[in-house]
């Protein structure tokens, strides 16, 4: 029995070992390639014969790759912190105010979840125009300041959090904003985490909508960028230039994978929470 319990755990380690393997071949490669002069590129050894700074050189002297990280930077830090509190304040509203029209309001914001964005670029973009929003910050950040999934997911577990904790609060005189401040989200912090962690990921990978309602290179985001950049008619594809720019492009995630790591775990169980 116990030997084949040993033979059981040796084949799932093997399997992970593979799947390991799967996963950062492409990750490993783009990162060493981007180390690669051009014509080295193309001979396709995976380990760089000779270590070259060319294409970095490249990225920050011939194009605007500097103001791609920064515009990134701010739509993705911005629109995560105006998720976290928006989301968290109506999903506590939901979850701990009794009103007529709660359960109205509630599926009428899950409903927004089964339009898909394709169908909302056109208004968004008329919206965007008639209000000069066009190729600003602003007109970047708008449709994603609030969704419908981070509103679902904090309302949550706002009901996890114990209503006799609020009475407590509300008896010792704290207003209700300052309830939901300073204890109701303590409580909630592990949603917090994963829906801020998704939140920025899908901020800065975003493409669909900035690259419709961007039109200058100044504004770009780092997905246009590279995106525009690897479609230029650069003299032919520069993939170490690429690369290089995919390089830095995944570093904020692995910082942020690093210090949120457990969180990330955390996240991946919440799709057992109950109402």
């Amino acid at each position: 029995m116990a030997r084949r319990t040993s033979i059981g755990v040796w084949v799932i380690h093997l399997l992970l070992w593979i799947g390991v393997v799967v996963v950062a071949f492409p990750f490993v490669w783009m990162i060493l390639s981007s180390f690669k002069s051009l014509p080295e590129f193309y001979q396709f050894h995976f380990w760089p014969a000779q270590w070259d700074l060319s294409a970095y050189r490249q990225v920050f002297t011939e194009t605007q790759y500097g103001r791609w990280y920064f515009n990134s930077i701010v739509v993705a830090v911005v629109v995560t912190a105006s998720e976290l509190f928006f989301a968290s304040l109506v999903g506590y509203t939901l979850a701990k105010f009794r009103f007529r029209g709660n359960q109205l309001i509630f599926i009428l914001i899950l409903s927004t979840m089964m339009v898909p964005t394709e169908l909302l670029v056109i208004p968004w973009y008329v919206m965007s125009a008639q209000f000069g929003w066009v190729d600003t910050y602003w007109g970047i950040m708008f449709p994603g300041l609030m969704e419908a999934f981070g509103v679902f997911l904090m309302r949550q577990f706002m009901f996890g959090v114990p209503d006799d904790l609020l009475d407590a609060a509300r008896i010792d005189g704290m207003s209700e904003f300052r309830i939901f401040l300073q204890v109701a989200l303590p409580q909630v912090k592990p949603a917090l985490s994963a829906l801020g962690i998704l939140s920025f990921l899908g901020n800065w990978n975003a493409y669909l909508w900035p690259v419709i309602v961007v039109s200058t290179e100044s504004m770009r985001t780092l997905p246009i960028g590279i995106g525009m950049f690897s479609t230029a008619d650069n003299g032919g594809l520069q993939w170490n230039v690429i690369m290089a720019m995919s390089t830095l492009a995944v570093i904020p995630i692995i910082i942020l994978y690093f210090i949120f790591q457990k969180r990330i775990v955390e996240g991946i169980a919440l799709t057992g929470v109950k109402s």
